[in-house]
């Protein structure tokens, strides 16, 4: 017997049940469950970058569920459920996807002779996207932004991506990497300046995390025109840094030395080796 999403939800039920159900579940809220949706998706990330498929299917189990704890509230509350929410996304994604059902319905196919090219579907994609942006309902005081939709709670890295991606959209960009790279000189020249300030006295308290903002947001835009995901090539210098850090460990320890008891010279000296291992 397999288990549904029937019985996933009948599940979630009984767990917010005030009377019979599990104390922590029925005490939650939207908001008090965020940190554990963050966490979940970036254990399914990890699982992902790790290769393990085992752990990857019972990690977007988690994920799931936690759909399921949302899904559940919002039906308590009048808000949503969890085949509304199933219903919008796939009339969503019909919508978006013209290239795919050109009648607007589930069922009609596009002619595979006369498919778009790439280009025509991003541009559909951005148009269509824009337009549900258009009437998306905002708070009465707010103005309308191109760059309404990018949710502030990204991380940060994440949020600059999206926000220059959308801006170059409609014409503010540079005109090529070249003047990225001078501008990147350019930033560190100040975080330099506002260092110095800041450690004489003379400079704004929050001058230099001021500046260091500015030289990461570079550092985005540096990873856009290269197209390099930034959070991907971050990521991976934190594996090699871990790696080289580990073998540095297993050194010392094979040796009978203690990590703490080693000199900043002797730990960069065998630092070099291993990266001079790497390179063979």
């Amino acid at each position: 017997m397999s288990y549904s999403i029937e019985d996933l939800k009948h599940l979630m039920a009984r767990l917010r049940d005030p009377d019979t159900g599990c104390p922590w579940d029925t005490k939650q809220t939207f908001g008090s469950i965020v940190p554990h949706t963050l966490e979940e998706a970036y254990e399914v990330a990890d699982a992902i970058d790790r290769a393990d498929f085992p752990h990857l299917e019972d990690e977007l189990g988690d994920l799931l569920f936690q759909v399921i704890f949302y899904t559940r509230m919002g039906q308590e509350q009048g808000h949503f459920d969890f085949d509304s929410v199933v219903d919008n996304l796939v009339r969503k994604l019909i919508r978006r996807h013209p290239h795919v059902f050109p009648d607007g319905t589930l069922e009609s196919r596009i002619d595979p002779d006369n498919r778009p090219d790439e280009a025509w579907i991003k541009a559909s994609w951005e148009r269509i996207k824009a337009e549900e942006r258009a009437l998306a309902p905002k708070p009465e005081a707010a103005q309308a932004s191109l760059l309404d939709g990018i949710a502030r709670t990204l991380p940060a890295m994440a949020r600059a991506e999206k926000l220059q991606k959308r801006a170059s959209n409609h014409g503010f960009d540079w005109p090529d990497i070249e003047p990225v790279f001078d501008k990147l000189h350019e930033e560190i020249d100040e975080l330099k300046e506002a260092w110095h300030a800041a450690q004489a006295g003379t400079g704004p308290a929050d001058a230099v995390e001021d500046e260091l903002g500015d030289l990461l947001f570079v550092c985005v835009n540096l990873a856009r025109f290269t197209r390099v995901n930034p959070e991907k090539a971050l990521n991976r210098t934190n594996h090699k840094f871990e790696a080289r850090f580990r073998a540095i460990e297993q050194r010392l320890s094979d040796e009978g030395r203690q990590f703490d008891d080693q000199s900043l010279e002797a730990l960069d000296a065998i630092w070099q080796q291993v990266k001079g291992v790497e390179k063979q």
